[in-house]
């Protein structure tokens, strides 16, 4: 588990580092924008991820006065972008690897000298952008 990943503060340090009241979180997690990990059956644990979606959250509607619902819809875009651009760079990962195989073994079968522990497909590291933080 990713450090910003894992759940460590209780829902009242969560509510004072995001400077909002806790009851605010729990209507969050009903609406499903924040989803906290759970200690047992009432304990709420919230991760570094978790604050900054929070915080995302306070930046939308206080500042640029969108409502909780325009808020989930962003919110949903902005996953669902980051799944894409993730799979995209998976995909694209996956192919340059496949390509550098077919490559290997082609010119393991004829005279063609290679470099040895360098890639042959000249592929620089792609990196799409990630979406605009609010």
């Amino acid at each position: 588990m990713r450090r910003e990943q894992r759940p460590v503060y209780m829902i009242g340090v969560a509510a004072q580092l995001c400077g909002v009241h806790p009851q605010t979180l729990r209507q969050y997690e009903r609406m499903g924008l924040v989803i906290p990990s759970r200690a047992g059956a009432k304990n709420r644990l919230y991760s570094e991820a978790d604050i900054d979606r929070v915080r995302r959250i306070q930046r939308l509607t206080q500042g640029m006065g969108v409502n909780l619902a325009g808020v989930e819809i962003i919110l949903k875009l902005l996953d669902e972008m980051e799944e894409m651009r993730a799979e995209y760079e998976q995909q694209v990962g996956d192919y340059v690897q496949e390509t550098e195989r077919f490559l290997r073994e082609v010119m393991s079968r004829s005279n063609v000298p290679a470099r040895v522990g360098e890639p042959i497909l000249p592929v620089p590291r792609l990196r799409t952008k990630k979406p605009v933080d609010f």
